[in-house]
């Protein structure tokens, strides 16, 4: 009976772990749509939430110092729908130990206003705009690497109407 094996099994059930979380668990992100619907010609709003985990932090989106990657919703290119603005928030003053000066951060939720315009001459139908929330978590001691979370923006865009009729009905008293 060879005890070997079983002593370097002993040594490494004993050895502490340490695991590095992976960075798509720190950090959550999802799509919230305004509208499901949108006519040819507008503005369709949506906001990119997300949830960095309690233990960790990601940079502002225009970081403190000239080395750190900032936070930022990326969309890839579509001829039919354009990017009218991106609104993020302000970031959260943080000291670390690493920085004479605090450092601009988000912390816990965010939210992240994008405006998209749609093409007066969009094909009707169903679209997914494909995007990415692009960050670096970091904790008090450490950074992850650079990472992403995908992002679809989904709507419908239906035929502009150039003067909408409303009609207003009153309740007989």
């Amino acid at each position: 009976m060879k005890t070997v094996p079983l002593i370097c099994m002993f040594v490494l059930l004993a050895a502490p772990m340490t695991v590095a979380q992976a960075p798509d668990q720190v950090v959550k992100a999802k799509v919230t749509m305004a509208s499901q619907v949108v006519q040819q010609k507008s503005v369709i709003r949506a906001a990119v939430v997300a949830e960095v985990d309690p233990d960790y932090h990601i940079n502002d989106h225009h970081p403190s110092l000239n080395y750190l990657i900032p936070t930022e919703v990326k969309l890839e290119p579509a001829k039919q729908v354009t990017v009218q603005s991106i609104t993020y928030p302000a970031g959260g003053p943080k000291k670390f130990a690493f920085s004479d000066a605090p450092l601009s951060v988000y912390e816990g939720t965010l939210r992240i206003d994008v405006a998209l315009q749609v093409d007066r001459r969009a094909p009707l139908g169903d679209y997914k705009l494909k995007g990415q929330l692009a960050y670096q978590a970091c904790n008090d001691h450490a950074c992850l690497p650079p990472a992403s979370i995908p992002l679809v923006f989904s709507f419908k865009v239906t035929r502009y109407r150039a003067a909408a009729k409303h009609s207003t009905h009153h309740a007989a008293e």
